[in-house]
């Protein structure tokens, strides 16, 4: 990983790499921040720079993950009576390579864990003991990088503790976790902690424009919407990028459902769209729900008169945006929202998309009348 190619995050980048420079790498450092703020990119260019200041040929073999020096922990699951992260590492490579800001919960779908607990097992930390109590091939440091430290159980972070209280010599351990809740007090105590804070919009929109050709509206509708999470970000452009239909269907919707409180008949057409919808992968289908409840946001935000929060709106095929909004209020947002909520959770456990489709878009005809 590159330094350039981590979204914003400067002052972080510059005391990284200040501290390498001035030879102060503390020998334990947990990253504490979400996956897509950048806190597994930040570590794995860090890595990178120290492990190429000892040797120019190191980078190369960083980037690809594949260095003898650098070794990885990660939560698995129980698998023929196996915990050890190594089984699953070009899993693991393979999707730290796609994309360094992927999230815990992009991990445990690749692995298909289902209802799966994952974790980092004492038997992982032992096998850990062995590798770190070899000398460095290339005899320089040796990193240990555990992504998602806070996934540790409770024998592990007690054997790890012991590892982190005499670690063997020229030794860098680097930790990632969402937040500290998770993690022995005395494990905290021991690490140097950063706090990786969320990326700002500016850069956001910056590096999805430059990275991923995103235009400018897309960009930003992106960045607000994920709060400074870039792999949430990338999730949203693609989606939108993807799936140009979603205003064209939306809008057929919310057109039928105006039309039904005085001609029944227009039921006919949702039963239509709601097939059409059923017909998409899960996925499409989820995605498809997001957007709905974002522009239903954006429209009550539009009608309490607070356009400067509105990033994104809905004029095509003759929409009135303005007109539109103003049927979006207090007294029926909240319903609205559940609703959808209830389509994603009938869809996530498997329900009949075609009968979950068709009770949302009868719903929204009786909500959107709706003053009181």
């Amino acid at each position: 990983m590159n330094w350039e190619n981590i979204a914003g995050q400067e002052n972080l980048k510059s005391l990284l790499k200040d501290s390498i420079s001035k030879n102060r790498v503390s020998h334990a450092q947990l990253f504490i921040g979400k996956e897509g703020y950048g806190t597994m990119p930040l570590v794995l260019a860090y890595a990178k720079e120290i492990l190429e200041r000892e040797n120019p040929h190191a980078a190369s073999k960083v980037e690809h993950l594949n260095h003898v020096d650098l070794h990885f922990s990660f939560p698995v699951f129980n698998e023929n009576k196996s915990t050890l992260s190594k089984n699953r590492f070009e899993d693991f490579r393979e999707m730290m390579l796609a994309s360094p800001y992927a999230s815990y919960d992009d991990w445990s779908a690749l692995l298909e864990s289902e209802n799966k607990q994952l974790f980092i097992s004492a038997e992982e930390i032992e096998d850990q003991n062995q590798k770190f109590a070899l000398k460095s091939y290339e005899g320089g440091t040796k990193i240990l990088i555990v992504w998602r430290a806070d996934k540790m159980n409770v024998p592990a972070a007690n054997k790890f503790l012991k590892f982190l209280e005499e670690p063997p010599e020229k030794t860098v351990i680097l930790l990632t976790a969402e937040t500290g809740d998770d993690i022995l007090p005395t494990i905290l105590s021991r690490t140097q902690m950063i706090e990786v804070p969320r990326i700002a919009d500016e850069d956001l929109i910056s590096h999805l424009k430059n990275k991923f050709a995103a235009s400018d509206d897309q960009a930003k509708s992106a960045a607000h919407e994920a709060q400074g999470n870039l792999n949430e970000a990338i999730k949203l452009l693609n989606a939108e990028i993807k799936n140009p239909e979603f205003e064209k269907l939306f809008v057929q919707w919310v057109r039928d459902a105006f039309q039904v409180k005085k001609k029944p008949e227009f039921l006919k057409n949702i039963i239509i769209w709601a097939r059409e919808i059923a017909g998409w992968n899960r996925e499409k289908q989820k995605n498809f729900l997001n957007y709905a409840s974002e522009i239903f946001r954006l429209a009550l935000l539009q009608n309490y008169q607070s356009q400067d929060l509105v990033y994104k709106k809905i004029d095509a095929n003759g929409f009135n945006w303005e007109g539109f909004s103003k049927f979006i209020s207090g007294a029926n947002i909240i319903s609205i929202l559940e609703e959808i909520n209830t389509a994603d959770l009938h869809l996530t456990r498997n329900g009949n998309p075609k009968i979950v489709w068709t009770d949302l878009g009868i719903k929204l005809s009786r909500y959107i009348h709706k003053t009181t």
